[in-house]
């Protein structure tokens, strides 16, 4: 029987792949036979990363652009065309966060924040569905948030475009589903990466998050392997617009 999992001959796009989610979720998908392109800005990171990737067996290559860059993200998407023909699953993971109550967060703030977790997935999106119309098959991941369900204070910025994000997968799922691409999200709770260093840090919050997940913990980044294979392979081929909530069960308990 086909292995349903297996991502053999298929080409990802990972971006913010050098560390945290986006790198655990790229060796996943190397793991599973895909050749993975991690990109961020960072070229050293991004090599250590594809040197990781290829010692525990994979394969892997980068790109250093900035997903806020349209110009660049669109080069990167026909360079990928190019060096391998095809573009077969975009994980859409770069984000970033700007901690501020709305009453003192600028405007400027705002906009980085929106161009950069919303605007670049939006374009990385459209550019890399193309290729993927092209081919009759594709797989658009974006990485929410179980902010995109709830809210907590003094983020709002991050938390409006993780809402956003979950609105974009469904247009993209209705518009793109009928050239055999689906678009789906993943909604990761709380997991232990360098972006939340400082809140794993603070022993009053970390203390909330044990005791309010009822699985008593921080996620790790590895346990996004098995979401994210499962999305992007043929397991997945008729789930189209969907938010999987990775969280222990910290959005469903009180």
């Amino acid at each position: 029987m086909t292995n349903l999992f297996s991502l053999e001959g298929r080409v990802a796009l990972v971006t913010g792949g050098s560390r945290g989610l986006g790198f655990a979720m790229a060796k996943a998908l190397a793991a599973a036979g895909a050749h993975v392109v991690i990109c961020a800005r960072g070229v050293e990171a991004l090599d250590a990363a594809a040197a990781a990737i290829a010692a525990a067996g994979g394969s892997a290559s980068v790109l250093a652009f900035d997903v806020t860059d349209e110009a660049a993200a669109v080069t990167a998407v026909r360079q990928i065309r190019g060096d391998h023909g095809r573009l077969d699953i975009l994980i859409n993971n770069a984000g970033t966060i700007h901690p501020a109550p709305a009453v003192e967060t600028e405007t400027m703030d705002w906009h980085r924040v929106i161009d950069t977790n919303l605007n670049a997935l939006f374009v990385l999106s459209r550019e890399a569905a193309r290729p993927m119309i092209d081919h009759g098959f594709g797989r658009i991941i974006s990485i929410a948030s179980v902010l995109s369900l709830l809210a907590r204070p003094g983020i709002p910025s991050y938390v409006t475009t993780k809402h956003a994000i979950i609105g974009l997968t469904k247009a993209l799922a209705v518009e793109l589903g009928p050239s055999g691409i689906t678009a789906n999200a993943i909604a990761p709770g709380y997991f232990r990466t360098e972006i939340n260093v400082g809140l794993q840090n603070d022993a009053a919050f970390t203390k909330m998050i044990e005791t309010r997940c009822p699985v008593g913990r921080w996620g790790e980044p590895d346990e996004l392997a098995g979401t994210v294979t499962y999305l992007a392979s043929n397991a997945a081929a008729f789930v189209n617009g969907h938010t999987l909530v990775v969280d222990g069960g910290l959005s469903i308990s009180l």
